[in-house]
């Protein structure tokens, strides 16, 4: 597969920082990544009809996504995100609500696009809406490879909301701290490497992946059990780091390579995009060869 397809369904917005307003959103951040990683991707979303909804598609434009599943709303206006950084860099959310973002509609243009694309990537957010949930629950049936992005963001989850997501799965990707909660509510005990393998089972998964922050990530699919120690770098933010992990993961596990370069790969690009500001930063080939080098 040389050139594979992504969709993302979800939430486009722009981060509110204390210095600047930077294009945000996991699965917008998954799109943007993807496309410099050499795949096509394309974003479905809303925005609202107002200057800023006109200054994300400008932007998305800009750098090569495709905003051809991307509605107007004329009642709300285009997601904003306020942002609160601490000493580490680690970012807390005001996501605000409503906003054109919560209501995705379901079309026959993009269920045509869903059906022909390589693989879906959704997350928890988008679904804080029943309008949203029942969209995705459309465009799900439909998707060849269906990716979650656990992403939880207090207070717009639930557990019977993440179980169905799971439940819907193929690929999934969460952190340290989702994963104890997740094992938490289905009783799994034991190490990390125990609980994922409980929780693959129990959701018919593929491939289940866990980035645990500074610590590097781990993976379990078919072939086993993989870890990466991650790679040291002085942290910025860590705004989108696990959104860049996960398209830059996809860019090689689409295309076959295996589980051991992805893990190496996506560790570098989400250290590198955590010395940046913002999700979106643009990032080339030497300075992810830079980091893997170190």
């Amino acid at each position: 597969m040389s050139k594979p397809t992504i969709i993302c369904f979800g939430e486009v917005l722009w981060d509110v920082l204390p210095d600047k307003r930077v294009a945000g959103g996991a699965p917008m951040n998954v799109a943007f990544h993807a496309n410099q990683f050499g795949m096509e991707s394309k974003m479905i979303s809303c925005v609202g009809d107002d200057e800023l909804g006109k200054e994300l598609i400008r932007f998305l434009e800009n750098k090569g996504v495709s905003t051809s599943l991307i509605q107007t709303d004329p009642t709300f206006p285009t997601g904003t995100v306020n942002v609160i950084l601490d000493n580490g860099g680690s970012p807390s959310y005001e996501i605000v609500s409503p906003v054109a973002w919560d209501y995705i509609r379901a079309d026959d243009k993009t269920k045509d696009v869903v059906r022909s694309a390589d693989a879906l990537v959704f997350g928890s957010l988008a679904c804080r809406t029943e309008r949203n949930k029942r969209t995705l629950f459309e465009y799900l049936e439909l998707a060849p490879v269906r990716v979650l992005d656990v992403n939880l963001r207090v207070p717009f989850y639930s557990r019977p909301l993440i179980e169905s997501l799971l439940a819907r799965a193929d690929i999934v990707k969460m952190n340290d701290e989702e994963l104890a909660l997740i094992a938490g509510w289905q009783q799994a005990a034991g190490s990390e490497k125990a609980q994922l393998g409980f929780l693959r089972d129990a959701f018919g998964l593929d491939v289940l992946i866990l980035t645990r922050g500074k610590n590097g990530a781990a993976c379990l699919d078919e072939s086993g059990f993989h870890e990466h120690p991650g790679f040291p770098v002085t942290v910025k933010d860590t705004i989108g780091s696990g959104d860049s992990f996960l398209a830059a993961f996809l860019s090689k596990y689409l295309r076959g390579v295996n589980t051991r370069k992805c893990l190496a790969f996506a560790g570098a690009v989400g250290a590198l995009v955590a010395t940046r500001a913002g999700g979106t930063p643009e990032i080339t080939a030497g300075d992810i060869q830079a980091i893997m080098g170190q």
